[in-house]
């Protein structure tokens, strides 16, 4: 599977954007999909991940309250809607998919990884 992740820029703290990854593959519905970021100098990190019906999802602590990670399998792409959004949630945001049964937090359990969109928030 490809994806393809869209929706960064920059945006002023407390502000919101919502990222869309875009997959190509008739299979897509059978994948986890996870959000992962890395700001510079620092390593990549685990955002939010939704299993492969929608019906489960999890967040890191720092981004609960603030981001929802969502599918739509008829179109192929899942989305982060970041509301709230604070100076360090600036990164580079990737998305990435597993197969249906990985459920975990560590990007080597993930498979295809999309090429990431630039996020900025400003103070």
């Amino acid at each position: 599977v490809q994806l393809q992740a869209s929706g960064g820029g920059l945006v002023q703290a407390g502000g919101s954007l919502r990222l869309s990854c875009a997959a190509s593959g008739r299979t897509f519905s059978s994948y986890t999909v996870g959000w992962f970021r890395q700001a510079p100098g620092k390593e990549r990190e685990f955002v939010a991940a939704i299993s492969w019906s929608g019906g489960m999802k999890r967040y890191e602590d720092s981004v609960k309250g603030r981001f929802t990670i969502s599918r739509d399998n008829a179109k192929n792409t899942v989305y982060l809607q970041m509301n709230s959004l604070k100076p360090e949630d600036t990164a580079v945001y990737y998305c990435a998919a597993a197969g249906y049964t990985y459920w975990g937090v560590q990007s080597s359990g993930y498979d295809y990884w999309g090429q990431g969109t630039l996020v900025t928030v400003s103070s």
